[in-house]
């Protein structure tokens, strides 16, 4: 947790996640799966704890390796998940993720609707349909109308509430409800 919110600072305030936060994550995380301690109070090594660090971080890190080779994320948000993953296993880590992406998609159409307006944005929207329905095609957007799309999405703090949800349990309780 102590990554993840210095993590958001960082995002917030410089606009990156810095690899002296993420690179000593991805370490403790497989540190923390592989390693634990026994009835004796020894440390050992533990193959299935170290392999779900290892397909937590496989499949958060991968997920968003191939959004960022199709979007303009940054690569700090990458590794960060990846992180989360690897403290996660699969499971839990593919949960946070989607929590992480459904919040960080929130927070930007809410930012967008902030600086736009609700009302501009569904006339913009509405004028688009109406011109393919009637046949002319997709209208592209033009360069003031694609400058609001270009804000930055902070996407460590949206992690840091995904896996506090996921971890809470909170996830179980919304899915009863949604």
């Amino acid at each position: 947790m102590g990554l993840l919110l210095v993590a958001a600072f960082t995002d917030i305030r410089h606009h990156r996640i810095p690899n002296w936060i993420t690179y000593p994550g991805l370490v403790a995380g497989l540190l923390f799966g592989a390693l634990h301690l026994n009835d004796t109070g020894q440390v050992e090594f533990d193959t299935s704890g170290l392999s779900e660090c290892l397909l937590g971080l496989t499949g958060c890190g991968g997920i968003m390796l191939a959004c960022f080779l199709l979007s303009d994320m940054g690569g700090g948000d990458v590794k960060l998940l990846a992180v989360v993953g690897s403290f996660l296993g699969l499971q839990l880590g593919l949960t946070a993720l989607l929590w992480t992406i459904v919040l960080g998609g929130a927070c930007g159409v809410a930012m967008l609707i902030w600086q736009l307006g609700a009302i501009n944005m569904a006339r913009g929207a509405f004028e688009r349909v109406t011109h393919a329905a009637r046949g002319g095609g997709w209208l592209p957007l033009d360069s003031t109308e694609r400058e609001p799309l270009k804000r930055t999405l902070f996407l460590a703090p949206s992690a840091l509430v995904g896996v506090l949800l996921t971890l809470t349990g909170t996830t179980d309780l919304l899915r009863d409800y949604i």
